[in-house]
């Protein structure tokens, strides 16, 4: 599948990393900015939402804006993103655009197209589910409409978070597309996550 946006959120404190830039940290020896962007290569346009010190990750191509205020959550920057999308695309299946949080290590293609054919199957959105079956908010596929829709009834995004800005879209839950494997929903918000990211990277899913 082709023809979408994605819009990379690389943003945040990390406070309970100790407050390190998450997207440049690794797993297997590449960051987890280039693995998720890795996994939207088809995607046009590609957005990351961060800080300048990522410039030196970005592949040609990738855009790069900030949220204004920088830390006002992932609703302001996923505004952010969206709004350098402008009007490129308006109508029609095949407008949609993932919105993904950049601390996903094992997201891969096929779980993105999984994403959107559950988005084409006239969902507004569809975001991956964890094995406990919590919605994750930061790894989705959206109708570009339906969300700039959306956004425009919110009102201030500053510190607010996806699921309110989803109540009212029809939004499709997708199951990982193969259990044997790391979970494309699994994201490193600690120290732990990324040793345990690491240990997968390297065959050991014990």
């Amino acid at each position: 599948m082709s023809d979408f946006a994605a819009v990379v959120l690389a943003g945040g404190a990390a406070r309970r990393m100790g407050g390190a830039a998450k997207p440049l940290l690794t797993v297997g020896g590449v960051s987890l900015l280039s693995r998720v962007l890795a996994a939207v290569a088809d995607a046009r346009p590609r957005i990351v939402v961060g800080p300048g010190e990522l410039v030196p990750l970005l592949p040609r191509g990738v855009s790069l804006t900030m949220e204004v205020p920088p830390g006002g959550g992932p609703v302001a920057a996923a505004a952010a993103g969206l709004s350098l999308l402008g009007g490129a695309r308006t109508s029609g299946s095949s407008n949609q655009v993932a919105l993904l949080a950049a601390d996903l290590p094992f997201l891969s293609p096929d779980a993105v197209d999984r994403l959107r054919s559950a988005v084409a199957d006239d969902a507004d959105g569809a975001v991956l589910v964890d094995n406990a079956g919590r919605l994750q908010w930061l790894c989705g596929v959206w109708r570009l409409e339906s969300l700039v829709a959306r956004l425009a009834q919110f009102g201030d995004p500053v510190g607010r978070g996806m699921r309110k800005l989803a109540e009212g879209l029809r939004v499709a839950q997708v199951a990982a597309p193969d259990p044997t494997r790391p979970p494309a929903w699994f994201d490193c918000d600690t120290e732990d996550d990324l040793r345990r990211a690491e240990e997968w990277a390297h065959g050991d899913l014990g």
